[in-house]
């Protein structure tokens, strides 16, 4: 079994900061891309932020220049860092990673359950 939890979020100003976190944990093998995506109220779920194993990133055009997303792979954990958010950033923030278990020898993705980010303007 495995778990993606996610921490951080809130409750920010426009052109605040703030940073999320998640963790993966259970019966992993190894791990693949880890990233994040978000989904704002009535809108469908888009990418944020991937990163690889070996440290390849890719953000949406729309954070490129202020989220920066890293990760500690000793650790099985990603990390994004949010600056000059803006309202538009407001949204649900979910973990995602690529992985294997120890148990089913193909790569699956996983995604934690959510955390909210809101900005006010």
């Amino acid at each position: 079994q495995v778990q993606l939890v996610e921490s951080g979020g809130g409750l920010v100003q426009a052109g605040g900061s703030l940073g999320l976190s998640c963790k993966a944990s259970g019966t992993i093998s190894s791990i693949n891309t880890m990233g994040w995506y978000r989904q704002a109220p009535g809108k469908q779920r888009e990418l944020v932020a991937t990163i690889t194993s070996s440290g390849s990133s890719n953000y949406a055009d729309s954070v490129k220049g202020r989220f920066t997303i890293s990760r500690d792979n000793a650790e099985n954990t990603v990390y994004l860092q949010m600056v000059s958010l803006k309202a538009e950033d407001t949204g649900v923030y979910y973990c995602y990673s690529n992985l294997m278990t120890l148990y089913e020898l193909r790569w699956l993705d996983y995604w934690g359950q959510g955390t909210r980010v809101t900005v006010s303007s």
